[in-house]
C-alpha cells in the first residue's frame, strides 16, 4: 500500500491535485483581499468608510498571501518545466502582477501614516491597482493556458518561447480575465458584506450582487466557447506512461477543439464541478439580497473553488499546451520533478500544511467580528 502511494505515477497525480488545492487556496483566501482593493473606490466615499473597508482585510492579508508563495513554490519544486516556461514566457505580465502586489503592502502600511487627503487618495488608488490588476492578469494567464502558449523545446530540452505581451492580451484571454475579475469582485463584496458594518456593507451587497450575475454569465459563456472549440483543446494521442521520464518530447499531442470536454464526457459526475461554478454565483447574488452574509460568503468561496477546479479538470493531464508544437506540451506525466523530490516534498507538506491551516483558523477565530466606523475611530492610529 505504501509503495503504491509513493509510486511515481501516484506522486505525480497527487502533486497535480495539491497544485490545484494551493491555487484554489490562493484565490479563495487572497482573492477577497484583491476584491476588496478593487471595490475600494466604489464602496467607500469618505476616509472613514475607506478605513472600514481596509481594516476588514488589514489583519489577514499578509497571511492570505502565503498561499501565493506556496503555489509558486510548488510549481518551482514539483513542476520545474512549467515554472521555467510560465515565469519566463509570461515575464512582462508577471512583472505587472508583482508590481501591483508590491504596491499593496506598501499602501497598507503607509496610507494612514499622514492625514492629508491627497496622500491617502494616492495610496487608495495603489490598493485598487494592487487588487484589480492581478485579478485581471491571472485570468488572462488561464485564458492563454487554455488556448495554448507559443513555445517549443530544442533537442536538449531548452525551452523557446515565441510570444509577446500583446499576444497574451488577446480577446479570448481578456474574456477569461473578465471572468476572474468579476469573480473576485463578487468574492470581495461577499467578504465586506460579512465583515463590515454600515454603508460600506450595503454598497458591497449592491455591487456584489451585480458582479455575481456577471461572473455566472461570463463563466457560462466560457463554457459555450469551450463547446464551440474557440478556447483551444489539446489531446494526448500517444500511449501515456505515467511513470515515464520527465521528457516532454517523448509523446504526441494533437489540437482538438473538443478535448477540454473529454474528461467530463468520460466521467459524467465531473459535470457537477462546472455546474456549481455556473449556479454558485447566482446563489451568491441571492444571498446578498436576502442578507444571509455568512452563507453568502461560503457560497462565494465554493463558486471560486469550482470555477478554478473546472479548468484543471478540463485540461488534465495537460498542464500547459503548446500552440506552435502541440507534442511539446507539458503534461502531468512528463513535466514533474524526480520521484524522490516529489516524495520528500509530500512528506514535508503532510507535516506543515496542517500547521498552516490550524494557524490560519486560529487567526480568523481571534479576529472574529465585524468592523464598524465606531471601532475604527476607537482604535485610532492602531488601525489601518
Amino acid at each position: 500500500m505504501i509503495e503504491f502511494l509513493l509510486s511515481y505515477e501516484t506522486l505525480r497525480v497527487t502533486w497535480w491535485i495539491l497544485l490545484g488545492v494551493l491555487l484554489i487556496g490562493f484565490a479563495v483566501m487572497d482573492g477577497f483581499d484583491m476584491g476588496v482593493g478593487t471595490l475600494l473606490p466604489f464602496v467607500a466615499k469618505t476616509d472613514l468608510e475607506r478605513r472600514v473597508a481596509i481594516n476588514t482585510v488589514g489583519p489577514v492579508w499578509e497571511g492570505n498571501q502565503v498561499w501565493f508563495i506556496l503555489g509558486g513554490g510548488a510549481i518551482f519544486a514539483a513542476w520545474p518545466a512549467l515554472y521555467a516556461l510560465s515565469f519566463s514566457g509570461f515575464y512582462l505580465a508577471m512583472f505587472l502582477v508583482l508590481l501591483a502586489l508590491i504596491l499593496r503592502p506598501v499602501a497598507f502600511k503607509y496610507r494612514s501614516k499622514r492625514p492629508e487627503k491627497a496622500w491617502r487618495a494616492r495610496w487608495d488608488w495603489a490598493l485598487f491597482v494592487g487588487g484589480a490588476v492581478p485579478s485581471l492578469i491571472f485570468g488572462v494567464a488561464v485564458g492563454n493556458a487554455l488556448q495554448g502558449v507559443p513555445f517549443h523545446f530544442t533537442s536538449d530540452l531548452r525551452p523557446i518561447y515565441e510570444g509577446t505581451l500583446f499576444g497574451l492580451l488577446n480577446p479570448l484571454a481578456l474574456y477569461c480575465g473578465l471572468v476572474s475579475l468579476s469573480m473576485l469582485v463578487m468574492h470581495g463584496a461577499a467578504w465586506l458584506a460579512f465583515k463590515a458594518e454600515g454603508i460600506v456593507a450595503e454598497r458591497a451587497k449592491a455591487i456584489g450582487s451585480k458582479a455575481a450575475f456577471v461572473a455566472g454569465l461570463l463563466f457560462a459563456g466560457g463554457g459555450v466557447l469551450v463547446w464551440l472549440g474557440l478556447l483551444g483543446g489539446y489531446r494526448v494521442t500517444s500511449t501515456i506512461k505515467w511513470d515515464g521520464p520527465s521528457n516532454p518530447l517523448l509523446k504526441s499531442v494533437a489540437h482538438d477543439g473538443g478535448a477540454w470536454l473529454a474528461n467530463f464526457e468520460a466521467h459524467p459526475i465531473l459535470w457537477l464541478v462546472p455546474a456549481i461554478g455556473v449556479i454558485g454565483p447566482f446563489f451568491v447574488a441571492l444571498g446578498f439580497r436576502t442578507r444571509r452574509e455568512g452563507l453568502t460568503f461560503i457560497a462565494s468561496k465554493l463558486s471560486v473553488a469550482m470555477i478554478i477546479a473546472t479548468v484543471g479538470l478540463a485540461m488534465f493531464p495537460v498542464i500547459l499546451p503548446s500552440s506552435t508544437n502541440p507534442s511539446h506540451s507539458l503534461t502531468v506525466f512528463d513535466a514533474s520533478s524526480s520521484r524522490a523530490t516529489l516524495r520528500n516534498m509530500l512528506l514535508a507538506t503532510a507535516i506543515f500544511m496542517p500547521l498552516i491551516l490550524l494557524y490560519t483558523a486560529w487567526v480568523y477565530r481571534v479576529l472574529w467580528g465585524k468592523v464598524s466606523e465606531k471601532s475604527v475611530e476607537k482604535a485610532g492610529h492602531s488601525a489601518y
